[in-house]
C-alpha cells in the first residue's frame, strides 16, 4: 500500500490507478452535547465549574443536538445516489454515537440508505483528550492553572500538549492512522465519519497539508457540519468545509 503522506497529503504517486480511496469522504461533527451547551453558559458568566460528573466519553447530545442529527440524516438522503454514503466510521463516545444512530434512521426512514446500515466504531476517532483540565471552564484554568495557560499561549494551538492530555499534533497522528484503514476499507465507496471538532479540524489538517497558521485560522467545526472530499487524481480533494445550511433548513441550527 503506498505511504499515507502520498494518498493523503497530495505529493505525487507512481500508480494513481492503485490508490485505495473511497469514492466520497464526508466528516461531521457530532450534535450539540449537553456538555457544549454547559460550557458556553460557564464561558459567558465566567463560572469556575459545570454541572457535569460523566465521563466525557458519557456525555449525550442535548435535545438541540437531537434535532441536529435528525437534519443531518435529512441532508443526507438528498445527496446524489452515488454520494450517499453505504457505512459510517464513528467515534465510540456517546454524542457520537448517537448522532450517528439517529442520522442513518432519518436517513433510512426516507428509503435514502439501507436500513441496518453499518457503522463501525474505532477509538481512534475520539475527542482530544485534555488531561488535567478536562472539564475545566476557561475562568477555572485560569485561575488553578495559570502556568499552563501561559504554556498553551507560548506553544500554539497546534503544538500545547496538557498534561496528561493531547496536542492537536497528536490528534492528527491518530487521525493519519485511521485515514489508513478507511481509505483501504472502503475504497471506491463513499463514507461517513463521525467524530469531533478537532477531530474534524485535524481531517482537513492532514487531507490538505495546512500550515500551522492556516489551520489556526480555520474557524470552529460546528455541530453536525458536512465537510466533503471527493476522490480525484490520486487525492480526496475538498469540496465542502464546515457547511450548516442543512440545519438553518431545518430550524436546529442553533450554536455550537
Amino acid at each position: 500500500m503506498p505511504e499515507l503522506s502520498t494518498i493523503l497529503n497530495g505529493h505525487p504517486c507512481q500508480d494513481r490507478a492503485a490508490v485505495p480511496l473511497p469514492s466520497v469522504l464526508i466528516a461531521t461533527r457530532h450534535g450539540q452535547s449537553t456538555a457544549n451547551v454547559e460550557f458556553q453558559l460557564a464561558d459567558t458568566t465566567g463560572a469556575l465549574s459545570v454541572p457535569i460528573s460523566c465521563r466525557d466519553a458519557d456525555i449525550p447530545l442535548s435535545m438541540l443536538g437531537q434535532a441536529q442529527a435528525q437534519a443531518l440524516g435529512r441532508w443526507w438522503a438528498e445527496l446524489p445516489p452515488a454520494d450517499r454514503p453505504r457505512v459510517v466510521w464513528c467515534s465510540p463516545y456517546v454524542r457520537a454515537v448517537e448522532t450517528a444512530r439517529i442520522a442513518v434512521a432519518q436517513a433510512a426512514g426516507l428509503g435514502s440508505v439501507p436500513v441496518g446500515l453499518p457503522v463501525r466504531y474505532d477509538e481512534r476517532l475520539r475527542d482530544r483528550e485534555l488531561g488535567v483540565l478536562e472539564m475545566l471552564t476557561q475562568a477555572a484554568i485560569s485561575k488553578h492553572h495559570p502556568e499552563e495557560a501561559a504554556r498553551r499561549r507560548k506553544m500554539g494551538e497546534l503544538y500545547y500538549r496538557p498534561p496528561g492530555g493531547e496536542s492537536w499534533s497528536d490528534v492528527a497522528l491518530r487521525v493519519r492512522d485511521c485515514l489508513r484503514d478507511v481509505c483501504a476499507a472502503e475504497c471506491g465507496r463513499p463514507v461517513l465519519l463521525v467524530a469531533h471538532d478537532n477531530v474534524v479540524l485535524m481531517l482537513r489538517y492532514v487531507l490538505e497539508q495546512l500550515t500551522e497558521a492556516q489551520l489556526v485560522a480555520l474557524e470552529p467545526v460546528r455541530n453536525c457540519s458536512a465537510s466533503l472530499w471527493r476522490a480525484g487524481q490520486g487525492r480526496l480533494r475538498g469540496e465542502l468545509w464546515n457547511d450548516v445550511g442543512h440545519l438553518a433548513a431545518g430550524g436546529s441550527k442553533g450554536s455550537s
